[in-house]
């Protein structure tokens, strides 16, 4: 993996972490970071390899199917507009099984950061509904996709 690789991959990891603080701190996830991630994909691609065909048109695919997904997640109220944009973002970065394994993990932490807000909630006798900061969840599972890609 040469230099350009890892300068694009330590630029995705900052970008994520601020908007994990970002939803930790505010719930919200800013749109201009998952623009940022959103944009720095094709340069991926180009640093990768990847041909039009098949290559980009399985991430874009696979974003786009991710987008579905969530956004009728968003539709329901299971999940915060952020979270859609910044999950469908990071599907242009991976591949199909690497997206499953941030998947995976996504949805373990995720599952883990809602069980401790809950009880966060309850503890403090808070009214209504937890908001979740899910966003961190999916950071982290993006975060350790790309320490799986760089080792």
């Amino acid at each position: 993996m040469g230099t350009l690789h890892i300068i694009l991959l330590t630029a995705l990891a900052v970008v994520l972490v601020i908007a994990a603080i970002g939803d930790w701190r505010t719930r919200t996830i800013s749109n201009w970071l998952n623009l940022a991630i959103a944009v720095g994909a094709p340069l991926w691609w180009l640093l990768n390899g990847y041909d039009l065909w098949p290559d980009v048109a399985i991430v874009f695919a696979q974003a786009v199917i991710t987008f579905a997904i969530f956004a009728g997640m968003f539709a329901l109220g299971a999940m915060g507009g952020g979270d859609v944009k910044m999950i469908t973002a990071l599907a242009l970065w991976f591949t199909p099984i690497q997206f499953f394994n941030l998947l995976t993990v996504m949805a373990i932490l995720g599952g883990l950061l809602t069980v401790a807000m809950l009880i966060r909630h309850k503890i403090q006798k808070s009214e209504g509904r937890p908001e979740i900061p899910y966003g961190i969840a999916i950071a982290f599972a993006a975060l350790w996709e790309i320490s799986q890609t760089i080792s």
